[in-house]
């Protein structure tokens, strides 16, 4: 690894988009989740849910693409944004560049969700539609950057984004400095990686644990194995969690979590779903799939994760399909 992708970002740097962000990314609220036998009176433990779910865009990457664009100069802003995202990061993206006046173009996967689709033409962007691979979106990112000097804001593998990312550790600590464990989910790394960060700089005692489905666990193998490793579209496309599809974990990503985190856990399918029903009726918060797995392996993996008396989980999205959302509320569990 060069010295280029081994800087871990520090916690001036995370302080610093804390600042930036502040007018265009809302400070989300820590909500108490009383989970039957897992939290509340008598059992000892507290837990907290990181309500990302309330942002502008319905999900935290709000806060590194915000970061990442509102550090653009005068001519970067006039030559336009690109990005490459399955919903998520597409919405904060033509968010953020809206708010500075740029032109943004999105590369989707063709088996994005219409929901987050929708959003992103809302928003002002112009959207191009490739298949299901990482590998296809890059490509075709990097062939219009070429022919139209676009400014790319990756979805993850970048230092100003992962700063960005950081800002909910960071938000996270302010107000629950003695949280013993923080679960965040886990694809490309950024929001893993930039919390992780933050809130081992701020308080190293503290566990932070990423979180991502069995069907897209390649960030699992990769930190068991000690490198970077890829999963093939069609395994990590299986899962529900269609915001947790990345193929492998970002290179700075990687580096950032083998410095700060202390393990990765992965979840079922049916334990996914399990959560979404167990936070909605604790908090009434609605969480889309990929927000619901750090709330997974709490529920259901409990002999994987450190003692803990404070536990915060952050629900990194709400941007659920309705239809989905009442079949997976109304079914048996």
């Amino acid at each position: 690894m060069n010295s280029e992708v081994s800087i871990l970002v520090d916690l001036e740097t995370i302080r610093g988009a804390a600042k930036r962000i502040a007018h265009i990314a809302v400070r989300t609220p820590l909500v108490r989740a009383a989970f039957p036998g897992l939290s509340g009176y008598g059992t000892g433990k507290e837990i907290r849910l990181k309500a990302e779910s309330l942002q502008p865009i319905g999900a935290f990457k709000m806060r590194g693409a915000a970061n990442k664009i509102l550090q653009l100069t005068p001519d970067e802003i006039r030559r336009g944004v690109i990005t490459y995202s399955s919903g998520n990061h597409a919405q904060a993206v033509a968010y953020a560049a809206r708010e500075v006046g740029a032109k943004a173009v999105i590369i989707m996967p063709s088996n994005a969700p219409a929901i987050k689709r929708a959003a992103t033409l809302s928003f002002g962007a112009e959207v191009v539609d490739v298949g299901p691979a990482s590998s296809e979106r890059l490509a075709v990112a990097e062939e219009l950057v070429r022919e139209h000097g676009y400014v790319v804001v990756p979805p993850y593998d970048d230092e100003q984004i992962i700063a960005g990312q950081g800002t909910c550790g960071l938000e996270i600590m302010e107000e629950w400095p003695d949280v013993d464990l923080l679960l965040t989910p886990v694809s490309g790394g950024g929001l893993l990686s930039g919390v992780a960060a933050a809130v081992k700089q701020l308080r190293p005692q503290t566990k932070v644990f990423g979180v991502e489905p069995e069907l897209a666990g390649d960030t699992a193998e990769s930190f068991r194995t000690g490198k970077i490793v890829t999963w093939e579209a069609e395994l990590t496309s299986r899962t529900i969690a269609d915001g947790l599809r990345t193929q492998s974990v970002g290179v700075r990503n990687f580096a950032h979590i083998q410095a700060f985190v202390d393990g990765i856990i992965t979840v079922t399918e049916a334990e996914i779903r399990a959560a979404m029903r167990a936070i909605v009726a604790a908090t009434r918060l609605v969480p889309e799939p990929s927000g619901a797995v750090p709330v997974a392996a709490l529920l259901f993996h409990g002999a994987e994760l450190p003692a803990y008396r404070k536990a915060a989980a952050v629900v990194s999205g709400g941007n659920v399909d309705p239809v989905m959302l009442a079949r997976v509320l109304t079914e048996s569990a």
